[in-house]
């Protein structure tokens, strides 16, 4: 039975203007490597301004990614360690 506890941080930080919000998301992992991704949301000129929802969206958006690029990270892992081609990582 396996009993090691692995914590992951990740980071979100954000960008904003009056129409425009950018988020950049940042995970390390325990190997010491580091993935990261970005986001965006524009606020229509007909919407309340409300930076709160930008804010959801474009961090939802670079959350998405990220975990995107995690799974490619660890598709590429296991070709490498099988020396063959894997069966696609499906979400």
């Amino acid at each position: 039975m396996m009993h090691t506890t692995v914590g992951w941080h990740v980071e979100l930080e954000f960008q904003e203007d009056e129409t425009h919000t950018k988020a950049a998301a940042l995970v390390r992992l325990p190997d010491g490597s580091e993935v990261r991704a970005h986001g965006h949301a524009s606020r229509h000129r007909t919407d309340a301004n409300q930076p709160r929802v930008g804010e959801e969206i474009a961090g939802a958006r670079a959350l998405n990614e990220l975990a995107m690029r995690l799974l490619t990270k660890a598709h590429d892992e296991i070709d490498s360690a099988s020396g063959r081609t894997s069966h696609p990582i499906h979400v």
